[in-house]
């Protein structure tokens, strides 16, 4: 990702257990992070499930997404039933998960990407 100015640990910096679709879930990670620019922001959560969810193999649920002026141009998700899937603007695609930090750096590396191509 390119610099940024703040980020958001959750609230009580502390792991947070909540109940998604009768799982049980920790929480691992809730950040949000302003760009320089002050009209782009990035937001990260994620959390470990007690079971692999229908759709993704693996026990982890995330969501991730790329917001600029209001408009979430890049995010990966992995909606339950659907799979881990990448959606750039209008187009979603799937998205082969490997482990938590592929999935960060793949994210990075998208937002670099749209930089580079939308300036």
């Amino acid at each position: 990702m390119r610099t940024t100015t703040t980020s958001q640990p959750h609230p009580r910096n502390t792991l947070t257990v909540v109940i998604i679709n009768n799982m049980k879930t920790e929480q691992l990670v809730r950040e949000r992070h302003v760009f320089p620019d002050d009209v782009s922001l990035a937001e990260i959560v994620i959390w470990k499930v007690s079971k692999v969810m229908k759709g993704s193999g693996h026990r982890y649920k995330y969501r991730m997404g790329y917001v600029i002026e209001e408009v979430c141009v890049l995010r990966y998700d992995n909606e339950q039933g659907k799979g881990d899937r990448r959606h750039l603007g209008n187009i979603v695609e799937p998205y082969r998960f490997k482990d938590i930090d592929t999935l960060l750096a793949d994210f990075r590396k998208d937002i670099e990407r749209w930089h580079n191509e939308h300036g």
